[in-house]
């Protein structure tokens, strides 16, 4: 038995003083999420939300350099191959519902990004009241480069960065640090490390008082790296057509839009355009929930496109990123195609919230 597998909780949940503590534990993963985890992080906001002992909660990691990685994908790749997307819908399903019980939870969560904050990672800690980066904090939202799309939210929070941030994130799957993440708004307060079980400890004894806790813990960041870049991303990438962003990329020629166009050149045309069309229309979603059904919509259909098993192969299973793309190239990603992942799905089958 591996040491993974004797881990009995992965997620471990406790109250300590007034707050309810969620922390991801599956260190040799990077804390990355399975359907038991998701189930467990319900289980346990559903028995506290009601208790007046529970003033707040706390998600966090219980060791390791990650805060979570994203999802389960080997999991979700195996659903695409042997039982149609059925467990992957699942998964999809029920994750959704966590992220959108984090957001409309009615006690304050705080969400303690330390660590690599990917995928699944920022789909439970972007709807959380407080977010807390650190000099350790990495986070990215990279699933084209693997055939899938900036779910979990992605939609709802990349959208409505400044300026077309978002949109280079969800296409490059660029790295944010935690300065990047105050900066842009994905963070809402940078601690350092070395203050961080002061502030849990502070905030389990009076978490009332969690935005004036945090305020006083909170340091100044290095300069937000990002920041030096935003004229040139609202500049080249200002289009929701995928074509135009790399006609832009390339006539500008410069050293940083070179590379950026080497970045998208390994990334699924059809989750580029996906994304754009993603981003584009969660501006129109009247709430968090209908962004949710959309990407549902979407995540139902990505997951047994060609391009999810593949990217999967190449990057995490062979490793040697590789992949052959199906359709090939931006130019082959119909618009029909695009229409038929985003259509509605037969009622029953629609998702909805808790």
């Amino acid at each position: 038995m591996s040491a993974e597998a004797e881990i009995a909780d992965p997620v471990l949940a406790r109250v300590e003083g007034r707050v309810g503590h969620l922390s991801l534990n599956r260190p040799r993963a990077l804390h990355a999420l399975t359907l038991p985890m998701v189930r467990a992080m319900i289980a346990a906001l559903l028995s506290w939300r009601d208790d007046p002992a529970v003033g707040a909660v706390i998600i966090d990691h219980a060791e390791g350099r990650g805060f979570c990685a994203g999802g389960d994908i080997a999991f979700l790749r195996d659903s695409a191959l042997n039982d149609g997307g059925a467990s992957g819908r699942r998964f999809f399903h029920e994750e959704y519902q966590l992220n959108h019980l984090i957001l409309t939870y009615p006690k304050p969560v705080i969400a303690f990004m330390d660590g690599i904050t990917m995928g699944g990672g920022v789909g439970i800690a972007g709807p959380a009241t407080y977010r807390v980066a650190t000099e350790a904090t990495r986070l990215a939202m990279p699933e084209t480069g693997i055939g899938l799309f900036p779910d979990v939210g992605g939609g709802w929070y990349l959208s409505r960065l400044a300026g077309r941030l978002g949109q280079y994130m969800a296409l490059t799957g660029a790295r944010l640090d935690g300065a990047d993440c105050l900066w842009a708004g994905l963070a809402t307060h940078f601690l350092p490390q070395s203050a961080l079980a002061e502030a849990k400890a502070a905030l389990a004894a009076d978490p009332d008082q969690a935005a004036a806790i945090l305020h006083r813990l909170s340091t100044v960041p290095p300069v937000a790296k990002i920041a030096a870049q935003a004229d040139t991303i609202d500049r080249l990438f200002a289009s929701d057509r995928y074509e135009d962003i790399l006609a832009a990329l390339a006539a500008d020629g410069g050293e940083w839009a070179t590379a950026t166009l080497a970045t998208l050149a390994t990334k699924s045309p059809q989750t580029c355009k996906v994304a754009l069309r993603q981003l584009r229309d969660s501006l129109h979603c009247e709430d968090f929930a209908a962004n949710m059904a959309m990407e549902y919509r979407i995540g139902s259909r990505v997951l047994l496109r060609p391009d999810f098993a593949e990217g999967v192969r190449a990057v995490i299973i062979d490793k040697d990123h590789a992949p052959k793309w199906n359709p090939p190239s931006p130019e082959a990603v119909t618009d029909d195609l695009i229409d038929a992942i985003f259509a509605p799905l037969p009622h029953d089958e629609e998702w909805k919230p808790l």
